[in-house]
């Protein structure tokens, strides 16, 4: 039944080779940056907040950060830069009409589009789903995408 001398290994049996580095997919990257809080790491649900770095927090999880400090918490990674409430803006962003995420029954039997965002531009119309740059006026929250405002070129809000 084996190990009587009959067989003999050959190298490649015997030595390991280099593990392969394991690649990030970088769809599934924009989607966990775009959808979910980068604090608690649930689905973003309004209100939604933002930091200076652009990222995207569920403003009760920012809240919760902030009053917790007890000692045997480590301080979180994303929000290690976030002191106060001041240091992040509320976002007034703009529902995409063409989504239907949350407005019908999740059973599992339907095809979930990521590419598909729940938000869009409300100048251009581009989706926040990570394919385009989006940036956030600090005194107004309000949400534009770059083209928008490279097309507008204007220091005020577009509201």
């Amino acid at each position: 039944m084996g190990c009587d001398g009959g067989t003999i290994p050959k190298r490649h049996e015997l030595v390991k080779g280099p593990r392969k580095v394991e690649k990030v997919d970088k769809n599934a990257e924009l989607v966990a940056r775009w959808f979910y809080c980068a604090l608690s790491q649930e689905k973003l649900r309004r209100p939604i907040v933002a930091c200076e770095l652009g990222r995207l927090y569920n403003k009760d999880a920012i809240i919760e950060f902030l009053l917790d400090k007890s000692a045997d918490k480590t301080p979180m990674e994303a929000a290690s830069h976030i002191k106060s409430i001041k240091n992040v803006t509320e976002l007034n962003l703009v529902d995409n009409p063409a989504w239907s995420g949350d407005k019908e029954s999740i059973k599992g039997d339907k095809y979930d589009d990521i590419q598909s965002a729940r938000f869009i531009c409300p100048v251009v119309g581009l989706e926040m789903n990570g394919r385009h740059k989006f940036c956030f006026l600090r005194n107004c929250g309000c949400v534009f995408s770059e083209r928008a405002l490279k097309e507008i070129k204007s220091e005020v809000c577009h509201k």
